[in-house]
């Protein structure tokens, strides 16, 4: 029964997945959109580290981590995301809800070799911004920008222990969607105290699709009694295939339904650049007990240059990403306390997004904390809720600042599913 539910879950996030919108941020007009984070949430709550690797949890960024896995496991995460925007001495709050991933491990070889597949949104598209320009002869322009959309990969990876301690790791997947971006003009005054009967909608759509490959090494060891593990992990740079349509449309004001013309200024099918990229990680700690690591992550995003999405404004530089973050856990086999036994993490990142707007450079950073609650009567099944508030943009420069606070919600279920038991 528990299988059936836990297939029936999946399906219906699975769709979600697919079918949401997951951001609220001005900034994922640009590129493909929001690119998310790629772990689970139990490495989101460490500021987004991956070093660490162990037999129970999924380590989506490190498929050198999958030959780890010593049982059956089920992953999977969801977030609520509270938006507080400032720009030119105004202010908006919006919140979004979203699934950021669906995983299963399977241990073909108890830790030696495992296979992960799965689903999980890679970017987001997602805003709604209205603005109200009065120029030198009193005309008053307004204009409406709606984006939504995004990306979607599925994805299987394997990682085999090679020799003792040393695991490597690969992942492959297939990315698709799409994007809108929609800017209606309109003027509401032509200076005379009159409006125009007619606005115009430029209407850009992009669909994508291509693959993305991801190579790992994770290798751990001993030191003065302490436990390190180092992991190294390279995402070469691939084509993606694009749909180009725009087109330019009027609208009667007045009734909104009519729509009085239509052309097709962009019909093309073009090829974009998914970008190299190149992480570093390495921690220490005591086993059972605590951890903590650092990673830096270089992406080549000046390679976005040649993305449809783009603007005068705009350009792209290399992203370099710093983040640190571990665990602790008082006592891991507690028979006394539960709290004991629980997971307490926490960690900061840093970087530039690798967005340059008005010759400014967006930068994000952000602190996390989490928890990772044992589940009574399953030792290896855990519900991990972590937290996290950021900041991004500037409010200068014409340009907006977002600060972020997210509420993450992940499962993740360890059993013994493919062995037939005498008893259930």
């Amino acid at each position: 029964m528990i299988k059936k539910i836990l297939l029936g879950f999946s399906l219906l996030l699975g769709t979600a997945a697919i079918a949401q919108q997951g951001t609220a941020t001005p900034y994922s007009f640009y590129g493909i959109g929001n690119v998310n984070y790629s772990g689970t949430n139990e490495y989101r709550a460490m500021g987004g580290t991956s070093v660490y690797a162990d037999s129970i949890h999924i380590n989506l960024q490190n498929p050198a981590s999958y030959g780890k896995l010593k049982h059956t496991a089920f992953s999977i995460g969801a977030t609520a995301k509270f938006y507080d925007f400032k720009a030119n001495g105004q202010t908006d709050a919006v919140k979004r809800q979203s699934v950021d991933y669906i995983a299963i491990g399977l241990p073909i070889i108890t830790q030696k070799l495992g296979v992960v597949f799965g689903l999980q949104p890679q970017s987001n598209v997602g805003y709604k911004i209205t603005g109200i320009h009065t120029d030198e002869n009193n005309r008053v322009t307004t204009n409406s920008y709606n984006g939504d959309g995004g990306v979607n990969r599925v994805f299987v990876g394997a990682g085999y222990e090679v020799i003792p301690h040393l695991h490597l790791g690969i992942d492959a997947g297939y990315h698709f969607g799409n994007t809108s971006n929609d800017i209606a003009t309109w003027i509401k005054d032509r200076g005379d105290g009159i409006a125009l009967a007619t606005q115009t909608i430029e209407k850009r759509r992009v669909d994508y699709k291509g693959f993305a490959m991801k190579l790992s090494a994770q290798y751990e060891g001993k030191l003065n009694g302490y436990d390190w593990q180092t992991n190294i992990t390279y995402s070469p740079e691939t084509k993606w295939n694009t749909d180009n349509l725009t087109k330019l449309q009027t609208w009667d004001v007045y009734n909104p339904n009519r729509m009085i013309d239509q052309i097709i200024t962009v019909d093309s099918d073009e090829k974009i650049t998914n970008p190299q990229q190149l992480s570093l990680g390495a921690g220490i700690g005591k086993q059972f007990k605590w951890f903590i690591g650092g990673q830096f992550t270089y992406i080549e995003n000046s390679k976005l240059a040649t993305s449809t999405n783009v603007s005068p404004i705009s350009a792209f530089e290399n992203t370099k990403r710093y983040s640190i973050g571990g665990f602790y856990i008082p006592k891991h086999n507690s028979f006394t306390s539960y709290f004991n036994k629980v997971v307490y993490r926490a960690g900061f990142r840093y970087e530039n997004t690798g967005l340059v707007l008005n010759n400014q450079s967006i930068n994000d950073y952000a602190v996390s904390a989490g928890v990772g609650l044992p589940l009574p009567g399953r030792s290896l099944t855990n519900l991990n809720i972590g937290f996290e508030y950021g900041s991004r943009g500037k409010d200068s420069h014409g340009l907006i600042k977002e600060n972020y606070f997210s509420i993450n919600v992940g499962f993740s279920l360890n059993d013994i599913w493919f062995k037939r038991r005498r008893f259930e």
